[in-house]
């Protein structure tokens, strides 16, 4: 019994695509019918399904049809070994990209979960354990115009060596500035990072006491939060520790006015 064929409508029917699809890839050399009759009608073997599923997972690991066809003019077991080896790594990389966007998503929900139960009149004293951040150069007594060009090469950086977590870039202030009133003289800018990578330097928080405290509204008034966060502080015999760390829960991302802006402060204590 000879192999029953199918027309274009069924073939197109069963690899889940348009007829002109397959059509098309007739004209162009990379899927040609098993038989066609003298009407110029196009007939497939189903045994060309598997044909047709390599061309596509081909295309969906971002190989041009130009280049596939490249493949099918010269094709052989060593080359399409050869060929699936190259592209599992790039299913691999972008796994592993996936997987960091996914965790970087888990960030930015975690950090607008944490804003829905913010008490802006609460400064709580409370046990933290140490954090793992990257760190920028050294950044204290910068101009706004230095600044700028520091938080853009900072950015870079992370994206560069594939530390950009998703959480928000902050600034940590010495005690030195923080006592002088100083409070956004950042000597550093930093990303919390979830995990340590090799060859890279880290800088590892403290575990210990840290002073809470959440400001709602534009810089220029944060002072009013370190105030209340210092008279916090001393009724409760602390002292300002090392470090000050800042960083946005709501920035322009989701609030359009500065005035909706939110800041997260962690004062180390001693």
């Amino acid at each position: 019994m000879s192999e029953k064929l199918l027309t274009t409508g069924e073939f197109a029917k069963l690899c889940k695509i348009n007829k002109q699809t397959v059509i098309y890839y007739d004209q162009i050399g990379l899927l040609t019918p098993t038989y066609r009759n003298e009407k110029g009608y196009r007939y497939y073997s189903f045994r060309q399904l598997e044909l047709f599923n390599v061309i596509h997972l081909l295309k969906e690991l971002g190989m041009s049809l130009e280049e596939i066809q490249s493949y099918m003019e010269k094709k052989s077991p060593e080359l399409f070994y050869s060929l699936m080896m190259k592209q599992k790594e790039k299913v691999r990389m972008k796994k592993r990209e996936l997987e960091n966007l996914e965790k970087m998503m888990d960030v930015k929900i975690s950090l607008l979960e944490e804003a829905e139960d913010i008490d802006f009149h609460q400064i709580s004293i409370q046990y933290l354990p140490g954090n793992l951040l990257y760190l920028s150069q050294n950044i204290k007594d910068i101009t706004d115009e230095e600044f700028a060009k520091v938080v853009t090469q900072f950015i870079n950086e992370l994206n560069a060596i594939g530390l950009d977590t998703g959480f928000q870039i902050g600034g940590m202030t010495l005690r030195e500035q923080v006592l002088e009133g100083e409070y956004t003289n950042y000597s550093y800018l930093y990303m919390e990072q979830l995990k340590q990578k090799k060859n890279q330097t880290y800088f590892n928080s403290a575990p210990g006491m840290y002073a809470i405290g959440y400001h709602l509204g534009k810089e220029e008034s944060i002072y009013r939060t370190y105030e209340r966060l210092f008279s916090e502080i001393q009724r409760q015999n602390y002292d300002i520790g090392d470090y000050v760390m800042e960083e946005y829960i709501y920035d322009g991302v989701v609030k359009n006015s500065e005035e909706h802006y939110i800041t997260k402060i962690r004062v180390h204590l001693k």
